[in-house]
């Protein structure tokens, strides 16, 4: 009777439990917000926001260190997600300037994003009060190897991700794919890195390869030419990769 009596609370127990993941409604309803930026909602289209957060795992009661959120594209839908009972740490750099700061900065202060905060630091750098969920970064892990933004030690990095990540934590990237045997001369032109490339730093670290999501493959980019080019900007062949800290 009493090992009975444990199985039906062991399954109620579970029947409770928080999902693993961010249902599919409410990854929705955080993408089809009105009151977000215009520009952000025309770029939605290219940067399908739901499938990527979907594939993240991000979930309500998560907490989120997002670096170089680059004005708060993503911010504002990841501090949907997770709801009132998450955080989301919008990490900025001090190098792209005060303008995108400013941007940034403000998605703390509007209705219903209280659980943003706000952090700036020097380019390669950050700082968090916790541990986090998920560190998510999206097109702009190629940056820390272009030197003249400043020179990062991309070990010492990624063993500062793996520390400040919870055991069972993500470890998120997206950014633009780049031909194999890319160098961070070529990076600085281009603005895109190997995606082999990234594997091997994050997995030095300690993280381990969780996933890999073919969702923003183009394949009409060839990987010639720099991101910004008129030809391809904003529709460049992407990788997205989820790490796991064991």
């Amino acid at each position: 009777m009493t090992r009975h009596f444990s199985a039906v609370l062991a399954i109620a127990a579970l029947s409770f439990a928080a999902p693993s993941f961010a249902s599919p409604e409410s990854i929705a309803k955080a993408v089809n917000d009105s009151s977000r930026p215009a520009a952000d909602r025309a770029a939605d289209a290219r940067r399908l926001p739901y499938k990527t957060i979907l594939f993240s795992g991000v979930k309500e009661g998560d907490v989120v260190g997002e670096f170089l959120p680059g004005g708060g594209y993503y911010t504002r839908m990841l501090s949907d997600v997770v709801g009132p009972k998450g955080k989301v740490y919008a990490l900025e750099t001090t190098r792209w300037g005060q303008g995108n700061i400013d941007a940034t900065k403000a998605v703390s202060s509007e209705k219903g994003h209280e659980n943003v905060k706000f952090d700036a630091s020097a380019f390669g750098e950050f700082n968090l009060p916790e541990k986090v969920d998920v560190f998510w970064t999206t097109l702009n892990y190629h940056d820390l190897h272009i030197a003249k933004y400043g020179t990062v030690d991309m070990a010492a990095f990624n063993r500062h991700v793996f520390e400040s990540v919870k055991p069972g934590g993500t470890y998120f990237i997206v950014d633009h794919v780049a031909n194999p045997g890319t160098t961070d001369a070529q990076i600085a032109d281009l603005h895109r890195i190997d995606k082999a490339v990234v594997i091997k730093e994050v997995e030095a670290a300690g993280f381990q390869l969780a996933g890999e999501s073919s969702v923003l493959h183009r394949s009409a980019d060839d990987h010639a030419n720099t991101v910004f080019d008129k030809s391809i900007q904003g529709h460049t062949d992407q990788f997205m990769l989820k790490f796991k800290k064991p």
